[in-house]
């Protein structure tokens, strides 16, 4: 049986190198996507950080003033998603070159399966590199690729190596890369899970080879199954070009308008609460946070903001952001009716502590 083929795209620090094309005067200098704290009062929430930001600590979905402390000279600039969605659509359509089964995780990632791909072309390399290359030649922006059978794979892959990176996992060389893999690097192994794992002995992928699927059952849950499985190399999820992007949120109708910001930041911080917990019951994360808001004279918006990496699952980061979007909203003093909070570009959390009562 003939080994699928996946290609896993994910763009390098994809808005900051936006901002960097649109003005060449912020290359080489630390660069985080968000409006800058000292001109918001402290709001804001960040988008993505330019490599040189990452040293000092700087990461997606961190508050701006957190982002300043870390890295006090750095440059703050936003000019806005209308610009971004532009952008990944030109990406895409460089994939729809190749295939039509294609699933997106956000403006910046996605996976594409072209074992039976529209030129007929049976090398991967081939069809990877192409990608890459034409990538650079609409946008000007690099991308990291990774190429295997299964999707967890070609993400690790396309991991391994960033920024511009491009990385070929075969069936025959799969097991010696994950025993090599730092068990930090296995797809959603997360911070709270690694010292656990160190205390079991466990620091990269061979370490986890020498526990049975009931012992890691035994002392991570249910991610104990998904983690004994990648560990060899299994992945049976496909590609789906159509895959339903669900979403979970909630919203909130009030009897009387809201007028105040104390209100509706006391409003919204209930229910993210309410949305969190219904996002952790179905063992979920997204990488986007929309916003509903219905004024008095019954006009309703919406706004949505997408981070490189999945929104922690808190009501304080949920609240943080929505309460952030409300500046490029009409003033609150309009009157609010109704207030809602919604994640999506969902994926399953995979790796986590997750409770399995078997023992």
């Amino acid at each position: 049986m003939q080994d699928r083929v996946v290609i896993h795209v994910d763009m390098d620090a994809f808005y900051a190198a936006i901002e960097e094309r649109e003005d060449p005067s912020l290359k080489g200098k630390p660069l985080i996507v968000v409006k800058d704290p000292r001109k918001t009062g402290g709001r804001g929430v960040v988008s993505t950080a330019n490599y040189l930001a990452r040293q000092y600590g700087v990461h997606s979905a961190m508050s701006s003033m957190e982002a300043l402390r870390l890295c006090p000279k750095a440059i703050f600039r936003f000019t806005g998603f209308k610009l971004y969605r532009a952008v990944s659509q030109q990406i895409h359509n460089i994939f729809h070159h190749y295939t039509d089964v294609v699933e997106y995780y956000a403006l910046d990632e996605a996976y594409l399966d072209v074992t039976d791909n529209k030129l007929n072309i049976n090398d991967p390399v081939k069809i990877g590199r192409e990608i890459q290359q034409k990538i650079y030649q609409v946008t000007k922006l690099t991308c990291s690729i990774g190429i295997s059978y299964n999707k967890f794979l070609a993400k690790e892959a396309s991991d391994y190596a960033k920024p511009n990176g491009f990385t070929l996992i075969n069936h025959e060389d799969s097991l010696a890369f994950l025993k090599r893999l730092p068990i930090e690097k296995f797809r959603g192994v997360g911070k709270k899970t690694v010292p656990k794992m160190h205390e079991l002995g466990i620091h990269n992928g061979e370490d986890l080879l020498a526990f049975s699927e009931l012992d890691l059952i035994k002392y991570f849950g249910k991610f104990g199954y998904y983690l004994h499985r990648r560990v060899r190399g299994v992945d049976l999820r496909p590609v789906q070009a159509d895959r339903i992007r669900k979403s979970i949120g909630r919203e909130r109708t009030f009897g009387t308008t809201l007028t105040s910001v104390t209100e509706v930041e006391t409003a919204l911080k209930h229910i993210a609460e309410m949305t969190v917990k219904d996002v952790i019951k179905q063992r979920k994360h997204g990488k986007t946070l929309v916003i509903k808001i219905r004024y008095s004279d019954f006009t309703t918006l919406t706004r949505r903001s997408t981070y490189d990496d999945y929104i922690q699952n808190t009501a304080n980061d949920f609240a943080m952001i929505a309460t952030e979007m409300l500046e490029d909203l009409p003033a609150v003093t309009a009157g609010i009716r109704l207030l809602g909070i919604t994640i999506t570009n969902l994926d399953e959390i995979e790796y986590e502590n997750l409770s399995l009562k078997l023992f």
